[in-house]
């Protein structure tokens, strides 16, 4: 679960309100969103060490159109990250028993989160946020099984997670003021992180 060490202030010069923020919020938590933190987009700590944890950690390496090698570099990232000013951080929760399996139950949940983020995206999309883009919270399972490297099947919902994109997410939350627990038993709920780019 997330915990504040310090309190995150609403910034009005955010160039979101907190009207939009608490509609977001609405929005999501039917698909486990517990909060929006409007941040600085030079908060995001990229590194390259995340794409290690990809490379020799993840068997979605080099099979998923939504994660590395067919994600950005770090550095190409940075470049990005630069024409974006703020971003949204979006924080679920939720309870996933198959967490290491590779199940229907567990896919179902996986595709809940990813549609719940692109749902925000589009309604950001529609206020005026044209530039906005989302970094996903998992992996993308939309398909039972990648088409890569053949075409996607969902180009209009292809979204790289936020760790495919080089984001260290840990890192970025003690930045923010805000820390995690690791879930020890897949008993008990963890968060996922989302992020969405916006200008």
């Amino acid at each position: 679960m997330v915990e504040q060490k310090k309190v995150i202030p609403f910034k009005d010069d955010a160039g979101i309100s907190y009207e939009l923020t608490q509609r977001l919020l609405k929005r999501g938590r039917p698909n486990g969103l517990s909060a929006v933190f409007p941040i600085s987009t030079q908060q995001i700590i990229v590194a390259d060490w995340v794409h290690l944890k990809c490379r020799y950690g993840c068997n979605k390496y080099n099979t998923n159109w939504t994660c590395p090698p067919a994600t950005p570099s770090s550095e190409k990232v940075k470049s990005i990250l630069g024409e974006y000013s703020m971003a949204l951080l979006l924080v679920g929760s939720k309870n996933c028993t198959d967490f290491y399996m590779n199940n229907g139950r567990k896919r179902v949940s996986q595709v809940r989160c990813w549609k719940g983020t692109i749902s925000i995206e589009r309604m950001l999309f529609l206020e005026g946020y044209y530039k906005a883009f989302s970094l996903v919270g998992e992996c993308c399972a939309l398909c039972k099984e990648c088409a890569y490297p053949e075409d996607c099947r969902f180009p209009q919902e292809k979204r790289p997670s936020v760790e495919s994109f080089g984001i260290d997410v840990i890192g970025t939350l003690k930045k923010l003021g805000l820390t995690t627990r690791v879930a020890t038993s897949n008993h008990q709920d963890y968060n996922y992180f989302a992020i969405i780019l916006l200008e």
